[in-house]
C-alpha cells in the first residue's frame, strides 16, 4: 500500500521534472541561438572547418571561444563533425588533441545534460579522453593536460582522482612540454585542489602559491603566457633570452612590456641595442640578465630606436648612464609622437607599465643622430640599414635592417592597434608601405617590439597576405561607412578576405588578431563625434545612465545584478559590465554588484587570454586581478 501511494506521488514529480529539464532545454537553446552571432566565433569556426589547422592554437582559441560564450554543447559538436570530416588525414597525435577538446568541452556541458541521461554522457566523456590519451602515447602535454583538468572536477562517484593526479602530476614533470610554462597554473591550481579535498592543507596551500591564484574560488580557466603586476606592469611571456642568430643576435623577453634586443658587431668590439624600454629599472634588469647570459660581451656603443613610443624609450637614462655613453639614433620627429601619446588619457599608462613608471623619463629622451632619410652604417663590420617608415603605428617609425644577417627588427610597424587604442594615432597606408618595404629586402628572421608581434606575424609570405587583406577590408569599412552603418553592425559582418580561407592558411591568425582593431581604427579616422546612429549628439555620463536605470526604470540593485549575471550566463560580458559600470555610481557599497562586475571582467579576462593583450590588461585592471608570472625556473 505505501509503495503504491509513493508511485501515485512520484510519478506526477517525475512527469514535471521532465516537464521543467524540457523547458529549460529549450530556454538553453533559444541563448545559444541568440549567442551564435558573434564575429570571432563565426571567424574562427570558418577557419577550423577549411582543413586540420597547420597551428593547433586556432582549434584552442575556438575551444575557449565556445567555452567562455557558455556553448560548450555546440562546440562539443562543432568538433565532432570536424573529427570526422577530416579523420582519414589526421595523424593519431592530431586525432588525441580533437578528441581531448571534445572531452573538455563535453564535461563542461555536463550540467545541462538531463539528470536521467547524464551519468551515461559524462563516462562517454571519460572514455573520449582515455581515447586521447591513447593515440597521444599520454606523450602530449595538451592531452594530459585537458584529461587531468577535467578528472580532477569530477565527483568522487565517477573513481577518477588517481587518474586525475597522475596525468597531474606528468605535467609537473614535464614542465619542458608545454607550449609555455603558464600551462601549469591550472595544473598546480589543480593539485591543490585535490589535496584540499584530502585534508592536506599546507600541500594544497603551497600548490595554490605556486598557481599563482590566491585563492581555490577561480571562476576562470587561464592558459595565456600574459603577467599583471600592479608594481611592474604587464608582461607578454615569462622571461627568456633566446640567440636568434647564435652569440650575434640576442632577444630578450618577459623582463617587462617591451622586448630587448641587442647584437654583436662583426668585429665583436661593439654591441648594439634595439631600443631602450619602459622603464630605466626595467632597462637595467634585462641588461644585467643579458651579461650574466652571456659573459665577455663588448660594450654598448649604440642604441637604435625604431619608434618614441613609452615603452621604448623610457629607459634611455639607463643606457645613457653606461660608460662608454652609447650613441641614439631616432627619428627626428620623435616629438610629434610625444605630443600624441601624452595628449591621450594617462590613466592607462600605470595599468601596462606597472606604478612606478613616470613620463619624464620618456619626456626626456632626445636621439643623438636624428634619421630622416634611408641610412646605410658600418658598425664594427656590421652592415646597418636604417629605413623611416611611415606607419602603421606611429609617424616616426624607423625599420633597422642587419642584410647579412637577414634580420629586420620592426619595431611596432605590425602593431595590430595601429597606434594606441588610447591615442589618436595609426596609419593604415603607413603600414601597408611598410610591408612593402619588408617583403623587398626577404628577412629570414622578423623581431617585432613586442613577443606575441614576433610570434604571430613571423614571415614576408604572412605580411604580403596580409597586404591584400587589409587593403580589400579597408574597402568594406569604407564602403559600410558612407552606407551609415554603426560601428557594432560593421564587427558583427565578420568580414573574411575572398582569398584567405582557400589559400592563406598562415594567415588565418594573423589576420583575426589585426581585424578588430583594423576596423575600430578606419572607423575612428572617418567618423566624426556625430554618428550615423545619433551616438555623439548628446553626452551622458555614468550618473545619467544610473539615473535612467534607478530613477526611470524602478530598477533595484538586486534586479540589475540579476540582469548582469543573466548576461554573463550568455556569454554577453562586456555588455554585463556596461550595465554595472552605469549602475554602480549609485550602488557605491553593493556587494552583490561588485562580485557581478567582477566575474564578469574575469570572463573577458578568460576570453582575450592569448588573442588581445591590451584588452586583458584592462579587464585585468577592472577585475582588481593580478596574474604572476609563471617562469621556466620556477615551474621546474
Amino acid at each position: 500500500m505505501k509503495a503504491r501511494v509513493l508511485w501515485r506521488v512520484a510519478v506526477p514529480l517525475l512527469f514535471l521534472l521532465l516537464i521543467l529539464m524540457a523547458v529549460l532545454g529549450l530556454r538553453s537553446s533559444k541563448r545559444s541561438a541568440a549567442k551564435s552571432h558573434n564575429p570571432d566565433l563565426e571567424y574562427l569556426k570558418a577557419v577550423n572547418s577549411v582543413a586540420p589547422p597547420k597551428d593547433p592554437e586556432l582549434m584552442f582559441i575556438l575551444m575557449t571561444q565556445f567555452a567562455n560564450s557558455n556553448l560548450q554543447g555546440e562546440g562539443a559538436e562543432f568538433f565532432s563533425a570536424r573529427l570526422r570530416e577530416f579523420e582519414p588525414k589526421l595523424t593519431p597525435i592530431q586525432k588525441s588533441l580533437y578528441l581531448g577538446i571534445i572531452g573538455l568541452l563535453r564535461a563542461q556541458h555536463a550540467s545541462a545534460v538531463p539528470l536521467l541521461r547524464r551519468y551515461r554522457y559524462v563516462k562517454d566523456t571519460i572514455a573520449t579522453l582515455d581515447q586521447a590519451k591513447q593515440l597521444s602515447g599520454g606523450q602530449v602535454f595538451v592531452v594530459n593536460w585537458i584529461a587531468g583538468v577535467v578528472r580532477s572536477e569530477l565527483p568522487g562517484y565517477f573513481r577518477q582522482r588517481k587518474a586525475a593526479q597522475d596525468e597531474l602530476t606528468w605535467c609537473v614533470e614535464h614542465a619542458d612540454k608545454p607550449p609555455h610554462p603558464a600551462w601549469l597554473r591550472e595544473v598546480y591550481f589543480h593539485l591543490g585542489k585535490l589535496a584540499l579535498n584530502d585534508g592536506e592543507t599546507a600541500k594544497a596551500q603551497e600548490y595554490l602559491r605556486r598557481s599563482g591564484y590566491t585563492d581555490f574560488d577561480h571562476p576562470i580557466t587561464l592558459a595565456t603566457p600574459f603577467s599583471e603586476d600592479k608594481a611592474s606592469g604587464h608582461a607578454f611571456v615569462p622571461r627568456r633570452i633566446t640567440e636568434i642568430v647564435a652569440g650575434r643576435v640576442y632577444a630578450l623577453s618577459g623582463f617587462e612590456f617591451t622586448e630587448y634586443y641587442f647584437f654583436v658587431s662583426k668585429d665583436r668590439q661593439q654591441l648594439i641595442g634595439i631600443d631602450a624600454g619602459t622603464r630605466p629599472d626595467f632597462a637595467k634588469g634585462a641588461y644585467e640578465a643579458l651579461k650574466a647570459y652571456a659573459p665577455g660581451l663588448p660594450p654598448l656603443t649604440t642604441v637604435f630606436i625604431t619608434h618614441a613610443h613609452w615603452d621604448h624609450v623610457g629607459g634611455h637614462s639607463y643606457f645613457r648612464g653606461l660608460n662608454p655613453h652609447p650613441k641614439f639614433y631616432g627619428r627626428g620627429n620623435y616629438q610629434e609622437e610625444f605630443e600624441r601619446e601624452f595628449n591621450g588619457p594617462e590613466i592607462f599608462a600605470k595599468q601596462y607599465f606597472g606604478a612606478q613608471f613616470n613620463s619624464d623619463d620618456v619626456l626626456s629622451y632626445k636621439p643623438d643622430i636624428v634619421i630622416d632619410k634611408r641610412t646605410d652604417l658600418n658598425v664594427g663590420g656590421s652592415k646597418v640599414e636604417l629605413i623611416p617608415a611611415r606607419g602603421g603605428e606611429t609617424h616616426d617609425a624607423m625599420l633597422i635592417c642587419l642584410p647579412d644577417e637577414r634580420v629586420m627588427f620592426m619595431g611596432d610597424v605590425i602593431m595590430p592597434y595601429l597606434g594606441a587604442p588610447f591615442a589618436e594615432e595609426g596609419d593604415l597606408a603607413g603600414l601597408l608601405d611598410a610591408i612593402d618595404v619588408v617583403v623587398s629586402r626577404s628577412p629570414q628572421y622578423l623581431l617585432h617590439g613586442h613577443e606575441p608581434l614576433t610570434r604571430n606575424f613571423t614571415s614576408t609570405q604572412i605580411l604580403s597576405h596580409l597586404k591584400t587583406d587589409l587593403a580589400w577590408l579597408r574597402e568594406q569599412v569604407l564602403t559600410a561607412i558612407r552606407r551609415g552603418d554603426e560601428r557594432a553592425a560593421i564587427h558583427e559582418a565578420n568580414f573574411i578576405p575572398p582569398d584567405l580561407l582557400a589559400n592563406q592558411p598562415d594567415a588565418y591568425q594573423a589576420y583575426y588578431i589585426l581585424r578588430e582593431h583594423v576596423i575600430d581604427r578606419i572607423y575612428d579616422q572617418n567618423v566624426g563625434y556625430w554618428e550615423a546612429n545619433l551616438q555623439g549628439l548628446a553626452h551622458p555620463g555614468r550618473m545619467d545612465r544610473a539615473e535612467l536605470l534607478v530613477d526611470y526604470l524602478d530598477l533595484s540593485e538586486s534586479q540589475i545584478a540579476k540582469a548582469a549575471e543573466r548576461l554573463s550566463a550568455d556569454g554577453k560580458y562586456e555588455m554585463a559590465a556596461a550595465l554595472i559600470e552605469s549602475a554602480e555610481a549609485r550602488f557605491p557599497a553593493s556587494d552583490s554588484l561588485k562580485r557581478a562586475k567582477r566575474f564578469a571582467y574575469l570572463k573577458l579576462m578568460e576570453k582575450n587570454q592569448n588573442t588581445d593583450p591590451f584588452k586583458f590588461i584592462i579587464y585585468s585592471t577592472r577585475a582588481g586581478e593580478q596574474t604572476p608570472q609563471i617562469n621556466a625556473e620556477v615551474a621546474k
